[in-house]
């Protein structure tokens, strides 16, 4: 699961009222919830685009910090969508994926990555704290 943030000064309700209409508008019908970390997220058994098994998505709330768009895009193989014909797939699903991110986030797959990248920084350097 990874969680990305909003931008600077702005929140996920604000951005996107209705992140279940939106999650349904790029891949699908919701078709259930599943927890995580005390947040029910939505669930798409049955993804539109072939290139997905399964997408999970939501808002992960922390008290005294910004919500956070949780997401978890489970995808077939490449071996598998050769196998089958869906090939044109893959390419539609990462186009999707970088679009519902920068939508719903406001930030490009740049800004997202520097984001991830400082992220796991900060992560290390507290590793190594006595």
């Amino acid at each position: 699961m990874k969680e990305y943030k909003m931008r600077r000064g702005e929140h996920l309700d604000d951005r996107v009222p209705d992140l279940k209409a939106k999650i349904e508008e790029y891949f699908g019908p919701v078709e259930g919830t599943e927890d995580y970390k005390g947040n029910d997220l939505y669930v798409v058994e049955d993804p539109d685009n072939a290139s997905f098994e399964r997408i999970i998505a939501g808002a992960a709330e922390y008290s005294g910090k910004k919500d956070k768009l949780a997401v978890h895009f489970e995808e077939r193989s490449p071996a598998e969508l050769i196998e089958t014909g869906d090939v044109d797939a893959a390419e539609e699903a990462l186009s999707l994926k970088n679009e519902f991110l920068e939508e719903v986030t406001g930030r490009d797959a740049e800004s997202r990555r520097k984001s991830m990248k400082r992220s796991v920084e900060d992560d290390s350097d507290h590793d190594f704290e006595a």
